[in-house]
C-alpha cells in the first residue's frame, strides 16, 4: 500500500534519535548476555511438554468464559461486525475514507495480534465463517464438526501459510490493495474457501487451515490465558522442575500462566515453519520496500517494481525459513527426532520475534490509523452520520511528536522479542538435545537469531 495512509507505522531512521549502530549493538548484547545466564542458570526444561498448568483464574471470570452464553454473544458479536463490515464494502464509497480498508487492513491484520497476545484466541471465538458453517451445518442436520471427510494430517498448517502468503501479497506486492473492488474480491475469495473448507473437513479445517486463526492461535500462545486441558505439545517425556509451584485445575479451567508455558504448547504440526517464516519475512520486506536503496534501485531497474517485490517477497520469507531450517537442523536429537523434524519443534520460539516486530512496525499503524477508522465506521456511507457517537474521535498522533519513546518502544519490541525466543528456543533445545551438545548444538539457532536481530532493526531503521 505504499503511498497511502495505510501504508504503515510512522517513524524511519529519519525519525528516531536513537542511532542505528546503537540499537543494534545494544539488541545484539543483550541477546547474547541472555544466552550466556540461560546456559550458567537454566539447566533443566521448565516448560516444555506442556506439565506447567499454571494458577486457577478468578472463579467469576471462569465462569463468564465458560458459559455458552458468552461463547453465543461472542459469535453474535463477531457476525454483527461482519455484517456491518460487508455494508461498508458494497455500500460504502469507492475512497480511503471507507472505513472498510482500516477495518481490514488495520483492525483485521494488525488488531488482531495484539488482541490475541492480549486475551487469548479472540478470532476462534468470534470468527464469522465458523458461524455461518455451524448455521448451515444444522440446515443439513450434520456436524460441524467433524465435516465431511477428516482433515489429513500431513497437510498441517500449510493451508493456512498459502493464506497468510495471499494476505501479505496483496497488502505488500499487488498493484491495486487499495481498490474496493480488489479488496472485496480478495474477502470473498477468502470467505469462499473457508466455507467450502469447513463443509468439507469441519472446524478443524479453521484450526489448521483459516489463515487469521491460525495467527490469532498462535500468538494467543503469547497470553498468559490457557484452558486446563491443554495437551502437551511435544509428546515428550520431561522431568518437571520442582521449584515451579504449580496449582492443580480441573480439566477446562481456565488458567493464569507463564506465556512460556502456553508458548512450549504450540503443536509441531507440518506448515508450521512455513507459516513463521511468511510473517517473520513479510514484516523484514515490508520494511525494506521503503528503505531509501530499495526505493532507488527499482526506479533505476529495467524490471518494474511489480515485478521486482513479486522476486523480493518470497525471497525474505524463503531466506528466513531456510536460516531457521538449517540451524534447527545443523544437530542431532538425543529423543530420536529425524533432523527434518527438528525445525518444527523450535519454531514456537520464532513467535515472540514475530510479536516484538509487529508491536515495532504497526504500533503507529494501529494506532492511528485504527482511530481514524473508529472515527469513520459512524460514517460508512460518507453521508454525515454519528452512528456510534464516535465521528468526532481524532487520533493524537503522540508518538509523531514524541520520537524518543517511539524509537525506545520500538527497540524494546524487537530486544524483548528476541531474548523471549531465545529463552524459549533453550527450554526445548533442553529436551531435544544431548546432553554433551545443550551448549554447542544451540549455537547455530543463536547466530541466526543475532542475524535476525541486526537485520530487523536496520530494516525497521531504514524504512
Amino acid at each position: 500500500m505504499s503511498g497511502t495512509p495505510l501504508a504503515h507505522g510512522l517513524g524511519g531512521q529519519k525519525d528516531l534519535p536513537i542511532s542505528l549502530e546503537l540499537a543494534m549493538s545494544g539488541a545484539v548484547a543483550a541477546l547474547v548476555v541472555s544466552f550466556t545466564v540461560l546456559v550458567v542458570a537454566w539447566r533443566r526444561p521448565r516448560y516444555d511438554g506442556g506439565d506447567h498448568p499454571g494458577r486457577p483464574a478468578p472463579a467469576l471470570l471462569d465462569r463468564v468464559t465458560a458459559s455458552p452464553t458468552f461463547a453465543i454473544a461472542l459469535r453474535v458479536l463477531g457476525m454483527a461486525f461482519a455484517l456491518f463490515t460487508a455494508f461498508t464494502a458494497i455500500a460504502g464509497k469507492e475512497s480511503l475514507t471507507n472505513p472498510f480498508f482500516g477495518i481490514f487492513f488495520v483492525w483485521w491484520w494488525v488488531g488482531l495480534v495484539f488482541a490475541s497476545a492480549i486475551l487469548g484466541p479472540v478470532w476462534r471465538a468470534i470468527s464469522p465463517v465458523r458461524t455461518i458453517n455451524e448455521l448451515l451445518a444444522r440446515i443439513a442436520g450434520s456436524d460441524p464438526e467433524t465435516g465431511l471427510v477428516r482433515y489429513p494430517a500431513w497437510l498441517g498448517y500449510w493451508p493456512a501459510a498459502l493464506g497468510l502468503y495471499a494476505f501479505v501479497w496483496f497488502e505488500l506486492v499487488y498493484k491495486y490493495p487499495t481498490e474496493l473492488g480488489s479488496v472485496r474480491l480478495w474477502c470473498a475469495l477468502y470467505v469462499g474457501v473457508m466455507l467450502v473448507g469447513g463443509s468439507i473437513f469441519g472446524n478443524r479445517f479453521y484450526e489448521l487451515a483459516d489463515p487469521f486463526e491460525v495467527f490469532s492461535s498462535l500468538i494467543a500462545k503469547l497470553s498468559p490465558w490457557a484452558r486446563a486441558d491443554a495437551a502437551p505439545a511435544t509428546g515428550v517425556s520431561l522431568t518437571k522442575d520442582p521449584t515451579i509451584d504449580d496449582v492443580p485445575a480441573s480439566p477446562g479451567a481456565l488458567l493464569v500462566r507463564s506465556p512460556l508455558a502456553n508458548l512450549a504448547t504450540v503443536e509441531p504440526r507440518p506448515g508450521l515453519v512455513a507459516v513463521v517464516a511468511i510473517l517473520f519475512g513479510s514484516t523484514g520486506f515490508d520494511s525494506f520496500r521503503e528503505s531509501t536503496w530499495w526505493v532507488k534501485y527499482y526506479q533505476g531497474a529495467s524490471m518494474t517494481k511489480f515485478t521486482l517485490d513479486n522476486l523480493a517477497l518470497p525471497l525474505f520469507c524463503l531466506t528466513a525459513g531456510v536460516l531457521f531450517t538449517v540451524a534447527c537442523a545443523l544437530t542431532r536429537s538425543s529423543s530420536g527426532t529425524p533432523r527434518s523434524e527438528l525445525p518444527r519443534r523450535y519454531a514456537h520460539s520464532i513467535l515472540p520475534i514475530v510479536l516484538g516486530y509487529f508491536v515495532a512496525h504497526y504500533l503507529t499503524l494501529f494506532l492511528d490509523m485504527g482511530t481514524l477508522t473508529l472515527a469513520r465506521i459512524s460514517d460508512p456511507l460518507g453521508k454525515g452520520w454519528d452512528l456510534f457517537g464516535t465521528a468526532a474521535v481524532e487520533p493524537s498522533y503522540w508518538f509523531s511528536y514524541n520520537p524518543s519513546v517511539l524509537a525506545t518502544v520500538k527497540v524494546l519490541a524487537v530486544v524483548i522479542g528476541h531474548v523471549v525466543a531465545a529463552v524459549a528456543a533453550h527450554d526445548r533445545a533442553l529436551t531435544l538435545l544431548p546432553e554433551r551438545d545443550q551448549i554447542t548444538g544451540q549455537l547455530p539457532l543463536l547466530v541466526v537469531m543475532v542475524g535476525f536481530t541486526a537485520g530487523g532493526l536496520y530494516l525497521l531503521f531504514s524504512a
